[in-house]
């Protein structure tokens, strides 16, 4: 079912290790060239839902007996492949998504880390012996799977996002009835190819394409729990219903990340780093830089810095080598971007760069990258997430301020500084409200092994990847034992 250059992906449901058809159609065209039609796919109903559900429940407890290796050697299938097949997979990506092919393959080789890393914490997975407080007692502390675990994952990140909820889900023996996103089914399509090719026994693993209202939902009510990635107003609705339920859940939602420059700053590396991370990937990162507070001494200097950086990148088709950003990747995500700009410029005035259409050749959604200077922290851009090519500059006066102002936010996923000062930085890491602080870098951009989570509004419930998965995935249970 793989579609390279031209070709059209014809795709359905897998379910129990079958391809299963749906109750709606479902066509993907290319955001960089909305005339060429990508995909044709069958979206799941009701009746698919339960069936997967039945698979996953039947298929549990056959993979949880399986050895620690039997399920590493799965992992490994499945990184080995996402590796094999990395440049196949990047023009999907970039087809459906409007990923420029570095960004893709980034993305892919992350993926395929992550389910290597996760093939040898398989093998890792720890218990206790301790001693107990009576005697001739013993006390056994180990980790069992959840059970059946729902993954609801986005379209910004297809692969990497779905690895790092997928990889662990499979390594602690749980099964998954995984429901991505229906902006971005190709890639889903062969994520799951690549998945059951994996030596993965049937039913353990199940894919259902549809919409999150209908399908995403349906998941929220048949998982043990349930791993989340996606808008803070769904996350919220998400969580309240598995408290209903009972269930464990784990969200990772919005974010509205400051990026400090102070005065210490050097200016052309911190108009680089705040250029990355507000701009690449069209800034459609929860992690993007949307937030440039920037202290008055450098401040002049710093936007005209980053302007000309702006004005200087490559809009265009995602296919073209040259392209630096992509299109946003639907007529809904554009619409909200080009409205958000107007919001813009009634709360701040011409942009200082961006604000504009792009023309690419093709019929496209390319939007200039737009950054807004003169810009207050209460402000409408300034307090909502865009998702979009976009970022705006706050000035402030000295640290104190920068950091009030950083900290000034629903939102607390990650936040950046940009300063010589090994005390500003050591006093900003300790005290920014984010789940991650960048010193010196861009506020985008996270290794595959550590945690990866935040705080407020953009994260609930137990971390995400690394070594530190295993808390969601897995469950405690404590054995006495006497002779």
């Amino acid at each position: 079912m793989f579609g390279g250059d031209g070709q059209v992906i014809h795709a359905k449901n897998l379910i129990n290790g079958a391809w299963r058809g749906g109750e709606a159609p479902l066509e993907i065209y290319n955001p960089s060239d909305l005339d060429e039609l990508v995909g044709r796919y069958q979206m799941a109903g009701a009746a698919e839902v339960e069936e997967a559900f039945a698979a996953a429940r039947a298929a549990q407890p056959g993979w949880r007996a399986q050895t620690l290796e039997q399920r590493s050697v799965v992992l490994e299938a499945i990184a080995q492949a996402i590796f094999a097949r990395k440049d196949e997979l990047a023009r999907i990506m970039s087809r459906e998504g409007g990923k420029t092919i570095p960004d893709a393959l980034g993305e892919i080789v992350r993926a395929g880390n992550i389910a290597r890393f996760f093939a040898g914490e398989a093998l890792r997975l720890r218990g206790e012996k301790v001693g107990s407080v009576r005697p001739g007692v013993d006390v056994e502390i180990t980790r069992e799977p959840v059970g059946v675990v729902g993954l609801i994952t986005p379209w910004n990140f297809p692969i990497a996002v779905s690895l790092w909820k997928l990889a662990p889900a499979l390594a602690f023996g749980n099964a998954v009835v995984w429901k991505p996103s229906e902006k971005t089914p190709g890639i889903s399509v062969a994520i799951a190819e690549i998945v059951q090719a994996s030596g993965l026994p049937a039913g353990v693993f199940n894919m259902l394409i549809g919409a999150g209202p209908d399908i995403g939902a349906a998941v929220v009510e048949g998982a043990d729990a349930v791993s989340f990635t996606g808008s803070s107003a769904t996350g919220r609705k998400i969580a309240v219903r598995c408290a209903e339920r009972l269930v464990r859940v784990q969200m990772e939602m919005g974010g509205k990340n400051p990026q400090v420059v102070l005065d210490d700053a050097d200016v052309e590396r911190a108009a680089d780093i705040a250029t990355n991370g507000a701009f690449f990937q069209t800034g459609q990162r929860c992690t993007a830089s949307s937030r440039l507070i920037v202290t008055e001494g450098i401040h002049d200097r710093f936007v005209a810095a980053v302007a000309a950086r702006v004005k200087a990148l490559k809009v265009g088709n995602a296919g073209d080598g040259a392209t630096q950003i992509g299109p946003v990747i639907d007529q809904s995500q554009f619409d909200k971007v080009m409205g958000y700009i107007e919001i813009g410029r009634a709360e701040a005035g011409v942009p200082a760069a961006g604000g504009d259409l792009v023309s690419a050749g093709t019929r496209g959604h390319f939007v200039a990258p737009t950054l807004f200077a003169g810009t207050d922290n209460t402000q409408r851009i300034n307090r909502e997430e865009v998702f979009g090519p976009f970022a705006s500059v706050i000035r402030v006066r000295d640290y104190d301020e920068a950091l009030a102002v950083a900290n000034d936010t629903d939102y607390g996923l990650s936040a950046g500084i940009c300063t010589s000062s090994m005390k500003y930085a050591r006093d900003f890491q300790a005290n920014a409200q984010a789940g991650m602080v960048m010193v010196n870098l861009p506020t985008a951009g996270v290794d595959y092994h550590v945690p990866f989570g935040g705080r407020k509004q953009s994260s609930y419930g137990p971390r995400e990847q690394g070594s530190y998965a295993v808390e969601f995935y897995t469950q405690v249970k404590t054995a006495y034992i006497t002779p």
